[in-house]
């Protein structure tokens, strides 16, 4: 198949478009800095020009409320019309696990109105519910610094590799649409500030975390099931401690 990858110079992307390749997918890499903005439309017909399946795995550069608001209904808007006059058969898109339960959070609200204009258009869907990747662990813990000690929620979370998400995408990109949300998730619930600390020390960080049922998550407080993925989702096969030998050299010891 022809796929169209949006966002393919990023985390997600530049994990994805090697798997598609590997599958025998045909895939056109699009992203501003290719020449392609789907905020605006630029570049985005010849993109599709021949596309089978779009994969939409593009982020806002800025979560500032209205920025964030702006990003998702612009280029989402955009990129299904292109579809649609393209002819592409599935457009796939990347979202949040528990984006639906976090309402006072301005980027899961701007991943639900993006979801919303996705279900609500002419194009054949899957919309792809990730949990929070491992990547981004040492960003929580920036984002509850105060002093010497971050504080971050001890709410359960199901943090995944992106790796894992990038094969569970490629996997979806292979199957008809299924013009609904499916869920996947890391292979074990672990308290937040625990996932947290457990990577600052494999990296030899010094901060310390405390933990904190009120501490915000990125302006949200959580409970146990905010930010974990349904009994039905895929799971993925990295634990946390593998992905960290890998990451800091310790697995090749």
């Amino acid at each position: 198949m022809n796929v169209t990858l949006i966002g393919g110079s990023g985390l997600i992307g530049g994990k994805l478009a090697p798997l598609l390749e590997a599958a025998g997918h045909r895939v056109t890499l699009a992203s501003p800095s290719r020449g392609v903005n789907a905020v605006t439309g630029q570049g985005l017909a010849q993109a599709l020009a021949g596309a089978d399946v779009v994969v939409d795995v593009s982020n806002s550069p800025s979560f500032e409320a209205e920025a964030v608001m702006q990003f998702f209904r612009a280029s989402t808007t955009n990129l299904l019309a292109a579809e649609q006059a393209a002819g592409v058969r599935h457009h796939v898109a990347l979202s949040v696990v528990g984006a639906d339960r976090l309402a006072d959070n301005a980027y899961m609200r701007a991943k639900v109105a993006q979801e919303a204009l996705i279900r609500d258009g002419k194009v054949p869907y899957t919309i792809v519910r990730a949990t929070q990747f491992f990547e981004f662990l040492r960003a929580i813990a920036d984002d509850g610094a105060g002093g010497e000690a971050a504080r971050v929620s001890s709410a359960l979370f199901q943090p995944i590799a992106a790796d894992d998400v990038a094969r569970f995408l490629a996997s979806v990109v292979a199957q008809a649409p299924r013009n609904g949300i499916v869920e996947v998730g890391g292979p074990e619930r672990l308290p937040m500030h625990q996932a947290v600390q457990r990577a600052l020390d494999a990296h030899k960080e010094v901060r310390r975390i405390v933990a904190d049922p009120q501490a915000p998550y990125f302006g949200s407080v959580l409970d146990d099931q905010s930010l974990v993925a349904a009994a039905d989702a895929t799971v993925g096969a990295t634990t946390l401690e593998g992905w960290l030998a890998n990451a800091t050299g310790a697995g090749a010891r």
